[in-house]
């Protein structure tokens, strides 16, 4: 994978960091914050199953979007039990050794 790709994912990690300490009006990513951990568990699940049904089509673009939505609920989780991507880069290059 690229670097640039990379630093981006650690970018968007830090604007969903913020958008969890200002909680700002009108942010999606804000009013999943105020719902709790639950609804952003909730979330993951519900996206996870796109995924699933995209993965049995044809459509690379819809499965894209697909796995583009579960990565960032899954990032707001970890943004909300205070850990970050990176670490769980870390995790998979500790499997890989």
């Amino acid at each position: 994978m690229e670097k640039v790709q990379l630093d981006f994912l650690a970018r968007l990690q830090d604007v969903i960091e913020q958008r969890r300490k200002d909680l700002p009006e009108h942010s999606y990513t804000a009013e999943l914050f105020r719902k709790g951990i639950s609804r952003i568990a909730r979330k993951i699940g519900e996206e996870a199953v796109e995924l699933i049904i995209e993965a049995g089509e044809e459509n690379t673009e819809l499965l894209l979007n697909e796995t583009a939505d579960l990565l960032y609920h899954i990032m707001v989780l970890l943004a909300a039990k205070g850990v970050r991507i990176e670490d769980v880069v870390r995790k998979l290059q500790e499997r890989h050794r």
